[in-house]
């Protein structure tokens, strides 16, 4: 498994560069109606507005606000966004976020953005997406994954309200992290690094449990520019609980579930597989019904499915009776770093460089303020 990747040494204790400092924008919610939130002392601003116009900061512990025609209103006063601040911690959906909040319209709802330094945003994935009772080797290697995909999108939506998403859809985020977190070594001791791809930032992709076969993420993802990643063999995670898994699903809910997303091919009486991946996953999956066929890509079946019902495109089914039986491996997309792959790899001995060797080959070791 030897790759040419630049050489890169990870120093603990290295010291965080101005650029890895710099804030990024998470939006925690995107597109609510109404939502609240509790702390101690919050002010609140009204953004955008001149001082005369806006009138004094009031403070409230806790703040209920609302989608209202194109402006948010919190205690019965409109605006396109309001500001709030406070010395402790201010609490949404049960979790603590340290930081600017700001409550803006988004769509037919509003979103509350929290903007952090990235170091400390990078931490609050790593609690949220691998815990912090996993070997030091997968945090770090996580850490440098997910400062690069966070980095990316900073790039990507920089004159956008919002850079990247508090969601399976971009990166969980956990929120505030205890100091005594060991996330806050691995974010402290890979501080500023990240890879590169032909010498430019790219999404660097990862999921759950590859099921033994990573993939290209030109065949899972639409969009432009994906890099040429080559899968890779995955040895390494055959302890995890989602190596292997079966699931059975009602053919009438699944009817439903495709005529909710504009596909009615009335009773499902089969399903079948109709094109695969080179690590076999499902690329296209053929429904047929009591009134028509219909053709769709693997993930399209598998996101109208559910993306946590249906773990991966890398299944086999058959219908029985009134059920449709999936037999599988794996959890997510497949693409780049398995994260229970890379635990399996730290518990071997390998270090946090050999981990993104083995996942990212191609990919080249560099620094987030290189330019």
């Amino acid at each position: 498994m030897r790759i040419a990747l630049a050489v890169l040494v990870l120093v603990a204790g290295l010291p965080w560069s101005a650029a890895a400092s710099g804030t990024i924008r998470v939006a925690l919610v995107a597109d609510t109606p109404r939502v609240e939130l509790r702390g101690t002392d919050i002010e609140i601003n009204e953004i955008g507005a001149c001082e005369r116009c806006a009138g004094a900061p009031w403070r409230v512990d806790v703040v209920r606000a609302a989608a209202v025609r194109d402006s948010v209103e919190i205690g019965g006063k409109r605006a396109t966004g309001f500001r709030l601040r406070s010395d402790r911690a201010i609490r949404l959906n049960g979790r603590e976020y340290a930081g600017g909040l700001e409550l803006l319209v988004n769509g037919q709802g509003l979103a509350v953005v929290n903007e952090l330094p990235l170091e400390e945003y990078v931490v609050g994935v790593l609690r949220a997406e691998m815990g912090d009772r996993w070997h030091a080797e997968a945090l770090r290697a996580q850490a440098i994954v997910a400062r690069t995909y966070a980095a990316y999108q900073r790039h990507l939506n920089h004159s956008k309200p919002y850079h990247i998403l508090a969601s399976t859809a971009h990166q969980q985020f956990w929120g505030r992290v205890i100091p005594a977190s060991p996330a806050w070594d691995a974010v402290r001791e890979t501080s500023g690094q990240v890879l590169r791809w032909e010498g430019e930032l790219f999404p660097a992709f990862y999921h759950t449990e590859s099921g033994g076969y990573t993939e290209d993420p030109r065949r899972v993802f639409a969009a432009r520019n994906m890099p040429a990643l080559r899968p890779v063999r995955c040895d390494f995670s055959t302890g995890s609980p989602h190596y292997s898994w079966n699931l059975d699903v009602r053919l009438t809910d699944l009817a439903e579930a495709l005529r909710r997303n504009g596909v009615d091919v009335g009773s499902v009486v089969a399903i079948d597989v109709t094109e695969r991946t080179p690590s076999l996953r499902a690329a296209a999956v053929t429904v047929r019904g009591s009134r028509a066929a219909a053709r769709l890509r693997g993930n399209d079946f598998r996101r109208i499915v559910g993306y946590d019902t249906l773990k991966s495109t890398l299944f086999a089914v058959a219908v029985d009776g009134g059920y449709a039986r999936f037999a599988g491996r794996g959890y997510g997309h497949g693409v780049g770093l398995s994260q229970w792959g890379a635990k399996g790899m730290a518990e071997q001995g390998y270090q946090a460089r050999q981990i993104l060797e083995h996942y990212y080959p191609g990919a080249t070791f560099g620094w987030l303020d290189e330019r």
